[in-house]
């Protein structure tokens, strides 16, 4: 069988972008990243909110691929395929810095202090913007980052803050997580390498950090697409333990006669590790792990079914520990019809869970007792969220698939036209420039 070749540009019309998710630290206001478009929901004014961006009407003009809050709330930050990274104030939405990227953005990050907004792009370079504000808070627009670390051509796809702000964690789809430290001065570059935390057989998807309280250090979490999650110390390097989170997905799906994916897609985490929920391509539902620092341990607690046909592509969790929501969504799904799809679930009575492992919690919420209810419903899913629609739910799930192995599985070129690539990068054309 001939190597596949992919011989021309990608075909951006059909790529669908999965629905992305983030939950205000304190749970003060929900945003859902839908194609090109950022839906924002304020709990405390109980309304949608309607952001401002003076420079750029609409905020974004290709796929959001990245989304955050700042530790403390105050910021939020957007990315992706149009190239800008837009730095939001949480209390008034409005746009307070646009930065632009020479390449597409794959990930972002605030750091702790809300100092710096990093960013990832798809060539495998991390950026940093000092923010600055202004007396006015007036947008500053075509701003230009700095590089504060590589990855060397392979695209990153997490980027996470340790919570003490010591190190820096980039994950990348060639299997590495690299743990930078992060400088005094971060515009100079970030150019010491604590460690790399190497185990992973296959790219690695997502990272979050726990701070378990009677740790004196953090440790980190990742998923994977060999189907584990793992628990490193990430100042020594060091793997504590492997959930083969795959295997028992596998378990739960044997009933279907296919090839099984079992892809860690997203996972987040309580500071203190006591909760961790995680999205496995093709499940319908969400995988409950703990993680007992002390014993090195980390081991799946719970499964819990959501409902068929949705399978979630991103999770949200404050740091409150009441709720966590799970979105299913893609955009540009063009064999349906459908342009823009996304739905909402809620896992609620987490902390009856955390003290009774065994009982009927977590609960899914009706669409009724939500937070915000029918006007976050309306703002979220659109009018027509009451009906159901099954088939359009299960081919988005499928778009979103492939969008995913797009994104993070490597292609594969002919000997020939891995030649021809490599004559025609843009980077060996500038050094040619330059002599």
């Amino acid at each position: 069988m001939e190597e596949e070749v992919h011989t021309g540009e990608i075909n951006r019309e059909a790529e669908a972008a999965p629905a992305l998710i983030a939950v205000h630290p304190l749970e003060r206001s929900i945003a859902l990243a839908l194609g090109y478009e950022l839906r924002v929901f304020d709990f405390e004014m109980d309304c949608a909110v309607t952001l401002t961006d003076e420079a750029y009407s609409p905020c974004h003009s290709d796929a959001i691929r990245a989304i955050c809050f700042g530790a403390n709330g105050r910021l939020f930050v957007s990315a992706g395929d149009d190239k800008l990274v837009k730095i939001w104030r949480t209390d008034t939405w409005h746009c307070i810095r646009t930065v632009c990227s020479d390449k597409r953005v794959s990930a972002v990050a605030i750091s702790h202090d809300g100092l710096f907004v990093t960013f990832a792009d798809k060539f495998g370079v991390v950026w940093i913007e000092r923010l600055e504000e202004d007396d006015q808070g007036q947008a500053s627009v075509d701003k230009k980052a700095v590089p504060l670390l590589g990855h060397y051509c392979s695209i990153i796809t997490s980027l996470k803050f340790s919570p003490d702000g010591k190190f820096i964690a980039t994950a990348d789809r060639d299997f590495k997580i690299r743990i930078t430290i992060f400088p005094k001065g971060p515009l100079k570059g970030a150019h010491e390498i604590q460690n790399f935390c190497l185990g992973h057989t296959d790219f690695v998807s997502c990272l979050t950090f726990i701070c378990p309280p009677d740790c004196h250090q953090s440790f980190l979490l990742s998923g994977s697409g060999d189907a584990t999650v793992r628990l490193w110390d990430h100042v020594s390097g060091q793997l504590l333990d492997t959930c083969d989170v795959g295997e028992k997905a596998g378990l739960l799906d044997s009933k279907e006669k296919v090839e099984y994916s079992a892809a860690v897609t997203d996972i987040n985490a309580l500071p203190d590790g006591s909760f961790v929920a995680a999205a496995i391509q093709g499940l319908h539902g969400v995988m409950i792990l703990k993680c007992d620092v002390p014993a090195r341990r980390l081991f799946i607690a719970k499964f819990v079914f959501v409902e068929e046909s949705f399978v979630p592509t991103r999770l949200g969790l404050s740091s409150s520990a009441k709720l966590l929501w799970v979105v299913m969504g893609a955009s540009n799904v063009s064999k349906v019809g459908v342009s823009k799809m996304a739905q909402l679930r809620v896992l609620s009575d987490l902390d009856k869970f955390l003290s009774n492992e065994h009982g009927d919690y977590p609960v899914i919420l009706k669409d009724k007792d939500m937070p915000g209810g029918e006007k976050l419903l309306l703002q979220f899913q659109g009018s027509d969220h009451v009906t159901k629609q099954d088939a359009a739910l299960a081919a988005t799930a499928t778009a979103v698939k492939v969008a995913m192995q797009n994104l993070l599985t490597k292609k594969q070129y002919s000997l020939e036209k891995r030649d021809f690539r490599k004559r025609d990068r843009n980077d060996r054309k500038f050094k040619k420039q330059q002599f």
